[in-house]
């Protein structure tokens, strides 16, 4: 239960920063704090009003070049999972079946690597790699 109180305290306190700031980028906080910032937005699974809030932020900051496509990518994935759509990129993991990493359904699977290389993500097979047991 702790752990589901700091997240949504860290979840109430980004909203209030994007509130006045709009999506805190490296420029305006620095990196560390930024990539913070994309984490706390990435896992508020809970608080999907933060969650959808960042996305727009996010978008918005990677259309005008002050923030990476790669952390998009990801937050754009997660939101559609978790509002039972279907991910662009490949980025979140339902499970593991016979010791392999099974991606959640992909919106046109056969496109999930070049959407990726898009983005400055690996190709799928090199992703999941990392999660394998060797």
């Amino acid at each position: 239960m702790a752990g589901r109180r700091l997240t949504a305290r860290h979840g109430d306190r980004l909203g209030e920063i994007m509130e006045e700031y709009g999506w805190p980028t490296a420029e305006l906080i620095g990196e560390d704090a930024a990539r913070a910032a994309w984490l706390i937005a990435q896992h508020a699974d809970r608080q999907l009003d933060i969650r959808r809030r960042a996305l727009k932020l996010l978008q918005a900051a990677v259309s005008a070049g002050s923030a990476g496509p790669r952390e998009l990518a990801f937050l754009r994935d997660r939101t559609l999972v978790n509002e039972g759509g279907k991910q662009i990129c490949g980025t979140q993991i339902a499970g593991v079946r016979d010791g392999a990493p099974v991606p959640w359904s992909c919106a046109e699977p056969e496109r999930v690597d070049e959407r990726r290389a898009e983005v400055g993500i690996e190709p799928f097979d090199e992703y999941v790699a990392k999660f394998s047991p060797s």
